[in-house]
């Protein structure tokens, strides 16, 4: 019983936050590419521990906008791509907590909802279909149509770093003047990024193809993380490829904290993401 009040409480906290977003947009008018499944919402798990809400079973890839608001707006948006070793969305820890912190910032929010479980080449798909959709869109936030980034956490965090290192590769057919535009996205944040180091002896994952027209990158990790080498050599590669990286490796923090106070790497990485994109971003 108190595990079933727990997921009550879980799920209407998370149909309060999804209400307060301000527009819903489906990434795929027509049919989903590579999708075999119907269409439907998001599936949210009975897992709920660590107030976590978790989306899994998603075949209708959707960007949820949270506009920034107010004097202080910059003109930039970032798509956000939570993590959960591409099976779940840590969709509030990693998604809607992020985009208020964002706003707060003046940055507009663009939370993405890309398709899991075990779908990591639709979850491309819906990466660069998701920057061209935001491209294409721009005026309409107030945006600048040339500063669109990208941040991710964890396995959003190797979405984000596909997205920027594969972003000239035709992944599906182009469905309308959207995908006329660059999926190339403006800036990548990597926040304790996973799955970036599966080549030989823990190197570079092969399909990362880094280069001088790589956008800039933030990448923060921690050493006690079991991800935290996919930091090092990203970094690395940014730095061989001679294009802008700024790495903060500290020595603990774990791995899924998103910026839930209480954890020292979670008070910090926001701090110093914030100044990056002060001055990457002008």
């Amino acid at each position: 019983m108190k595990q079933l009040f727990t997921f009550i409480l879980i799920f209407t906290q998370y149909v309060m936050v999804y209400a307060q977003q301000k527009e819903k947009i489906h990434l795929w008018p027509g049919a989903v590419p590579g999708e075999t499944n119907a269409r439907h919402p998001a599936v949210v798990t009975p897992d709920g521990s660590r107030n976590v809400v978790r989306l899994t079973d998603v075949t209708d890839p959707v960007l949820e906008v949270y506009p920034a608001t107010g004097a202080h707006r910059t003109g930039v948006g970032v798509v956000v791509c939570p993590g959960g070793g591409y099976n779940i969305l840590a969709i509030n820890l990693e998604g809607y907590e992020i985009a208020a912190w964002l706003n707060k910032l003046g940055y507009t929010a663009f939370v993405l909802q890309y398709r899991v479980p075990g779908k990591e080449a639709g979850a491309l798909q819906d990466a660069q279909r998701a920057i061209r959709v935001v491209r294409s869109r721009a005026a309409t936030w107030g945006l600048d149509p040339e500063k669109i980034g990208m941040m991710g956490f964890s396995a959003g965090g190797s979405l984000t770093a596909r997205a920027a290192t594969l972003y000239n590769v035709q992944t599906y057919t182009p469905v309308d003047k959207a995908d006329s535009l660059s999926a190339r996205p403006a800036f990548g944040m990597l926040i304790y990024p996973a799955y970036l180091d599966k080549g030989e002896g823990r190197k570079l994952t092969p399909e990362l193809a880094v280069n001088k027209q790589t956008p800039p990158m933030f990448i923060f990790a921690t050493a006690d993380d079991t991800y935290g080498n996919s930091a090092l050599v990203m970094a690395g590669a940014m730095r061989d490829a001679g294009v802008p990286a700024e790495l903060h490796f500290y020595a603990k923090g774990g791995h899924g904290y998103g910026l839930r106070p209480g954890n020292t790497a979670a008070e910090i990485w926001p701090v110093l993401a914030a100044k990056w994109m002060q001055q990457v971003i002008p």
